[in-house]
């Protein structure tokens, strides 16, 4: 460790190289590029897999979205593809981008600033892309 690099900065650059040794085209990998690969389930495959199917009373897709975004920004949104994959899917359960940013900046009170800030990064590069997806 005489070059200066933490633990976590070997461990990382190692894991590079075996990649590369593995497959050359995970050097260019994008996360984003996979997330693109998922399919945004429709809302009426929300309701039947995870609400209004079960319960009738129960909570609707896009509350229950809300609902995981707050969970995933207490966790410092730091499952980056998974909070922008629950971003769209909410989008396309009727959530509109004020009860999104409302919903992350609601958890800045239990998660503080810097998990709605990357939260709220997250979520804008989503809500950006789907608006962009209709023009």
């Amino acid at each position: 460790m005489s070059d200066g690099k933490t633990p976590f900065e070997l461990m990382m650059s190692q894991a590079r190289e075996m990649a590369k040794a593995f497959n050359p085209a995970l050097e260019s990998f994008s996360p984003k590029g996979f997330e693109k690969l998922w399919p945004t389930m429709p809302k009426e495959a929300m309701e039947m897999w995870f609400g209004k199917g079960i319960s009738q009373n129960g909570l609707d897709a896009k509350t229950r979205l809300l609902l995981t975004i707050a969970g995933q920004t207490m966790q410092g949104a730091q499952a980056e593809t998974p909070f922008r994959l629950t971003v769209r899917h909410a989008v396309e359960a009727g959530a509109t981008k004020d009860e999104i940013a409302e919903t992350i900046a609601q958890m800045s009170m239990f998660a503080g600033i810097p998990a709605m800030t990357r939260a709220m990064e997250l979520a804008r590069e989503v809500m950006e892309d789907e608006t962009g997806d209709e023009e």
